[in-house]
This record gives structure tokens, C-alpha cells and sequence, in this order.
């Protein structure tokens, strides 16, 4: 249950990063606010554990950074801007299910019942807790979003099935340095000029730098490296509840008897998900190796009189 919780730092941020870069980010920008996001990220990664890719690392740091980086992160950003926060997490709610069909082919993960329960479980949870169908949604806004869903599931599943014996640590910087290399000359040639940054967009850059996307992506890798597909795809259902709390608390939002039933079925669907024991049947213990008894008198020691 270690990996669930830190795999759980992981939606809970990024939760809380659709409020941040709606509020608080230049919305004309998505490149620079996506490359912003990826590269100092990386370089800081980069820095902590102090590795450069070898042999194979080095195309598969350039396809995981531009799936998983690049093009998610350019995704989100529209999205989030084009979009409120209840409809955008509603949209990357489907991603438990789509990441569970496309690690079945790719890494050999059949997705168990109870995944599937979950998923569907925790999807009628997030749809009943954000939509209430009183705000507009946009077309191109919907289309970013379930786009970011689609790329990110592949890439997550790619880079579980690539990542066996690396360090987590040192293949996440090489993805974000990457994906922040490839969006920079772009949002110079699309977009010309860096944005100007106030204390307190730089403060929010922070957060999106540091914690929504360094801390959350080396928890999200560590949790694809040890837990079932369907277990932390399911976990990723918090990020909508985060939202939901966050407006509770920072915009005195009412919680309503509907958005608390659909909070329930959202945890019943993260817990329907949770790593199978592995220890005797009823125990909830794993089994005791025991030592072989010794038969008395055997060997038998004559002992001289």
C-alpha cells in the first residue's frame, strides 16, 4: 500500500494544477506554458540523481519526452484553459479504462474484473460529482482534452514496458528535458516572444515546475514501475476529487448530496482497484516459511557409557 500512497502524490497535484494554470497562467500561451512546464522540471531531476541516457535511452528519452511531455502537456494546457476544471477531469476520467485495453497488448496485462468494476465505478462517480450541466463546453476544449488522454495513456504504458531497470528518477528527467527541448524552438517560431512573468505567475510556475510536474511524474512512474496498470490508472480518478475539494475549500464552493455520492462511488472505484493480497487466504498474512521439524532420534548419537 506504500506505492498506492505515493503513487497518489501524482493525481492529487495535477488535481490541483488544472486550478493553477486556469487561474493563474497566461492562457495565449500554451507552448511556452508547456515548455516552462517540462524543462526546468527536468533539469532539476536531472541535477538530483546526475545520469545521461545510454544506448537505447537516448530515442526512447526523445518518443516517451514527446508523448508523455510535449504533446500532453501542450493538450492540458489548452485544455485546461479552454475548458472549466469539472468538465476537463470528467474527459481524463476514461483514461483508467483506455490505459487498462492498451497495456493488455503492449505489456501483457490482462485487466482483472475488479479493474474493470472500478474503472466504470469510479468513470459514473466522476461524471455524477462535475456534471451538472449548467456550464458551456467547448468543442475544441473537449477534443484537447480527450486528445491528452489518448497520447498520455499510450505513453505511460510505453515507458512501463521500457523502464525495467532503470532508475525512475533519472528516466523521468530524461522525458521532461526532452519533451522541454522539443517545445521550446516551437513556441519561439508559433508564439515569438517568452511571456512576460509577474511574482505571481513565477509562483505558479513554481508549483507546475516543482510539485505538479517533477514530484507527481517521478510518483506516477514509481507506481507504473510496481503496481498493476489498472490499480494506478484507477488512483488517477483523484485528481477530479481534488478538484472538487479545492474548490470547497480555497472557493467556498457548497458540496452538494449529489457531488458527495459521486465522491463515494469515486473511492469505491480506487478502492475495488487496490493490489490483490498476496498472503494465505483469510491470514491477510503472507505465509511463514518454517523450518523442517527434526525428527527425534534420528540421527541417532550413541552416547559411550
Amino acid at each position: 500500500m506504500r506505492w498506492v500512497a505515493l503513487t497518489a502524490v501524482a493525481p492529487v497535484a495535477w488535481g490541483a494544477n488544472y486550478f493553477v494554470t486556469h487561474e493563474f497562467l497566461p492562457a495565449d500561451r500554451p507552448l511556452y506554458g508547456a515548455a516552462l512546464r517540462a524543462l526546468p522540471a527536468g533539469l532539476v531531476l536531472l541535477a538530483v540523481r546526475g545520469r545521461l541516457p545510454r544506448g537505447a535511452w537516448w530515442w526512447r528519452s526523445a518518443v516517451l519526452g514527446l508523448l508523455n511531455m510535449s504533446v500532453f502537456f501542450v493538450l492540458v494546457y489548452a485544455a485546461s484553459q479552454l475548458l472549466p476544471t469539472s468538465v476537463a477531469s470528467t474527459v481524463m476520467a476514461v483514461a483508467p479504462l483506455t490505459m487498462m485495453l492498451i497495456a493488455w497488448p503492449l505489456v501483457s496485462e490482462r485487466p482483472r474484473t475488479a479493474h474493470l468494476a472500478g474503472a466504470v465505478t469510479g468513470l459514473g462517480g466522476v461524471c455524477l460529482m462535475l456534471l451538472s450541466g449548467v456550464e458551456a463546453v467547448s468543442v475544441p476544449g473537449v477534443l484537447a482534452s480527450a486528445a491528452a488522454m489518448l497520447v498520455s495513456s499510450f505513453g505511460y504504458i510505453l515507458a512501463k514496458r521500457w523502464s525495467a531497470g532503470v532508475d525512475v528518477l533519472a528516466s523521468t528527467a530524461w522525458q521532461l528535458t526532452a519533451g522541454g527541448l522539443f517545445l521550446l524552438p516551437v513556441a519561439a517560431a508559433v508564439e515569438g516572444r517568452p511571456p512576460a512573468l509577474s511574482g505571481q505567475t513565477l509562483l505558479a510556475f513554481g508549483y507546475v515546475t516543482l510539485i505538479a510536474t517533477a514530484l507527481a511524474f517521478a510518483a506516477w512512474f514509481t507506481g507504473l514501475r510496481h503496481l498493476p496498470t489498472g490499480t494506478v490508472g484507477l488512483i488517477g480518478l483523484l485528481n477530479p476529487v481534488t478538484g472538487v475539494l479545492l474548490g470547497t475549500v480555497v472557493a467556498k464552493e457548497v458540496l452538494t448530496l449529489q457531488q458527495l455520492g459521486g465522491l463515494v462511488l469515486v473511492l469505491a472505484g480506487v478502492v475495488l482497484g487496490r493490489p490483490a493480497r498476496t498472503g494465505r487466504r483469510g491470514t491477510g498474512r503472507a505465509p511463514v516459511h518454517r523450518r523442517a521439524p527434526v525428527r527425534r532420534g534420528h540421527p541417532v548419537k550413541v552416547r559411550d557409557e
